[in-house]
């Protein structure tokens, strides 16, 4: 495969913002571009005028950008067949719709709405499947050119050639078959001119040199179609590869109604971009293992043979472990860039580094950052049953102990807690645990040792001393 060109694409219609599963197919058609050193391109199938929406056109590429998925050809940074719009392409399709009128491939279809319903209610009451009668391929010429000067809205209809088997290689399903005489003619131009999805996208591949197109499976049976109406037009066909769905925990598939997985929406909840590739990444292709990987990685150990057919299942809690090691992997600089800017109010500048560093293991979003920039410089929260029981459970001497291992060793925490155990003669949880949870509210949370300084001898002994037995 890899000695061919390999050109990928992306073409969404910008009728809302993507979200997690429009992001997947974008995802593994740039991986499956990049593994061969190929190229990714993004192209607008902006041609439903009434809900295509510049804001959405920005916000996809805003949106691709964040999660570093760029692309070399296309809409935003053009291309030797621009426009990438379709919505200005129109002098393109009406060019090859004429051919295909005048080759006898395609003809006029007067019949009305209702009638095409009446049609297919029929069908479905027989046991039959919806399938265009044919009526208006059967007009007397005469009768079709009355029609027309009349003025009488139409659509065209590609003629679907009889009794063929329609066949080609599935990337991900493997060898695929479909009969010509069970799909009707279809419509390629729709009764206001503009073209129907089937023709336009079709076209647009073969005419902007895409050699591999990753779309969902609920596109497999448009696949036979456009290959007729690609061979009609003699143009190369792509070769193919549908992905299985992302359902929700409830097993229904993802849609643009599932605002909380918009990818803007997860940006804007402080996911880091590495956190949502890598858990695409594994929905529906196998990589083997849990490490994080970088987008170069993870195009150099992509492969369509290692898609899967069934349905891969999105959980919250899978993109929460991504981000956890997202936030490990990150360095330093980022992830103080990505702290909420209040944090940034209540971190000195100075300490900044050695904050991200204690808590980075154990923050998973900058809010959970910004509660414990709160407890180091503004005070333990207010402790609930169990946290008041430890501290409270400790031994009156046990405080006074650890006030004074604080004067002797200041904020080198094993030296304190070493202290405390040979005063005090406690050890293990029972040493620990009324330390920690005098100190930061909570049971638990990043090393003591590297939080301790950060709280700073003056701050850690009021939090002490608030504990040591008045008795």
């Amino acid at each position: 495969m890899s000695h061919h060109v390999v050109k990928t694409r992306f073409a969404p219609s910008p009728t809302g913002h993507i979200h997690l599963g429009n992001a997947r197919t974008a995802l593994f058609s740039l991986l499956l571009a990049r593994h061969h050193d190929g190229t990714f391109l993004l192209r607008m199938e902006d041609t439903d005028s009434a809900r295509s929406r510049e804001e959405f056109i920005r916000s996809i590429q805003a949106d691709l950008r964040w999660l570093g998925l760029e692309w070399q050809e296309g809409e935003g940074v053009g291309g030797v067949h621009a426009p990438y719009r379709q919505s200005q392409r129109g002098e393109i399709y009406r060019e090859y719709l004429g051919r295909l009128e005048r080759a006898g491939r395609a003809y006029p279809c007067f019949c009305t709405p209702q009638e095409l319903a009446v049609s297919r209610r029929v069908r479905l009451d027989a046991g039959k499947p919806p399938r265009y009668s044919g009526r208006c391929a059967r007009l007397p010429a005469e009768e079709r050119e009355r029609l027309l000067e009349e003025g009488v809205e139409h659509t065209l209809r590609f003629r679907v050639p009889p009794g063929r088997s329609v066949q080609f290689h599935d990337l991900v399903r493997g060898p695929q078959s479909f009969r010509s005489d069970e799909m009707g003619d279809f419509v390629i131009r729709r009764a206001d001119g503009t073209p129907a999805f089937l023709f336009s996208n079709a076209l647009d591949d073969a005419l902007m040199e895409v050699s591999h197109v990753v779309r969902g499976e609920d596109h497999l049976t448009n696949t036979p179609r456009q290959l007729l109406l690609l061979e009609a037009l003699d143009l190369p066909p792509p070769r193919y590869a549908h992905i299985s769905l992302i359902t929700g925990s409830n097993s229904s598939p993802l849609s643009k109604r599932h605002g909380s997985l918009r990818v803007a929406a997860l940006r804007e909840a402080g996911f880091l971009p590495g956190a949502v590739v890598n858990h695409l990444a594994r929905l529906g292709h196998y990589y083997g293992h849990d490490r994080l990987l970088s987008l170069r990685q993870l195009a150099e150990q992509f492969d369509p043979g290692r898609l899967s057919r069934s349905p891969a299942s999105h959980d919250d809690a899978r993109l929460l472990y991504w981000q956890g090691e997202a936030v490990r992997h990150a360095d330093s600089d980022e992830l103080w860039g990505w702290a909420a800017p209040p944090v940034h109010a209540l971190v000195p500048p100075e300490e900044a580094r050695r904050f991200v560093a204690a808590v980075r293991d154990n923050v998973r979003t900058p809010q959970e950052m910004l509660e414990w920039a709160r407890i180091i410089y503004l005070g333990p929260p207010e402790l609930g049953r169990e946290e008041l029981e430890i501290v409270q459970g400790a031994d009156g001497e046990f405080f006074r102990h650890a006030l004074e291992a604080l004067v002797l060793h200041g904020t080198d925490f094993r030296a304190l807690a070493d202290e405390v155990s040979r005063r005090s003669g406690v050890k293990g949880k029972a040493l620990f645990l009324p330390l920690r949870v005098a100190l930061t509210g909570r049971r638990f949370g990043p090393g003591m040792g590297g939080l301790l300084p950060l709280i700073g001898c003056e701050r850690a002994r009021r939090r002490l001393e608030k504990w040591v037995s008045t008795d």
